[in-house]
């Protein structure tokens, strides 16, 4: 050790049995303090795990190499086979169900959600949601499948209007038509495909300078859709033809 250190100040003062005394003590005191924060801290962090509440724990019996549970293992309650007509979230929807023409025609406007079409009625260009049957006035329409009329209403722009729900999340809706409903349609009224649920009219009046026609629109899952794609090839092609109503 250097005589330089030995005659410095710091030394003398630690050679000094209470300046000694006073450091020992403070660095006691200082380890004792880092003790006591790092147990307050682990202390904290453990209350913040959550803790599970047993009723909520449930076991799974271990099953042998067999496939079977051990004997002296309760198998659960809860292994029935799942129910066809339910599913997670609430009952599973009946699958989409055939359809028929709701009246005979000939097409005359097509389904177009993108691209607007002139409107003879309106001179304007505008899109067309779902597809104009032309048929003679007063021609019979029918229900495209069984279902339940979920709304009667009359429209101030596509006049008298009857929409019917079916399975699969999906909606027929027939507008244009004559005010008297064929009887017992009203909402919350079950229909059979092929019964009659009124007749074409002239009450649509955004389409009034068009030949008398049934508007005719589908949604699946809430969604508009081209009707034509939901029916047979032999029904989309009859729609081609041109038939007098009645024959």
């Amino acid at each position: 050790m250097s005589d330089k250190f030995k005659n410095s100040k710091f030394y003398q003062a630690m050679k000094n049995p209470k300046v000694s005394r006073a450091i020992y003590i403070s660095m006691v005191l200082v380890l004792v303090a880092i003790a006591v924060v790092i147990g307050i801290t682990v202390a904290a962090n453990r209350t913040k795990k959550p803790v599970k509440d047993p009723s909520s724990v449930t076991t799974t019996p271990s099953v042998n190499d067999t496939g079977n549970i051990p004997n002296g293992t309760e198998q659960p309650n809860d292994t029935q086979a799942p129910d066809d007509t339910t599913g997670s979230s609430g009952p599973v929807s009946k699958p989409l169900p055939t359809f028929s023409l709701p009246t005979r025609g000939n097409v005359t406007e097509f389904h177009d959600s993108e691209v607007q079409i002139y409107s003879d009625t309106m001179n304007d260009y505008r899109i067309h949601l779902g597809i104009d049957i032309a048929t003679l006035e007063g021609a019979p329409v029918y229900a495209a499948a069984d279902g339940e009329v979920s709304k009667v209403w009359s429209d101030p722009l596509m006049g008298y209007c009857v929409a019917v729900s079916h399975g699969g999340d999906s909606v027929t809706i027939y507008k244009n038509l004559a005010k008297d409903l064929a009887s017992g349609i009203k909402a919350g009224a079950s229909v059979s495909v092929g019964q009659q649920i009124g007749n074409v009219g002239n009450s649509a009046m955004v389409e009034v300078g068009e030949e008398p026609h049934l508007h005719f629109e589908m949604t699946v899952g809430g969604l508009q859709v081209d009707p034509l794609e939901y029916f047979s090839a032999k029904d989309v092609a009859s729609l081609g033809v041109d038939e007098s109503y009645g024959e």
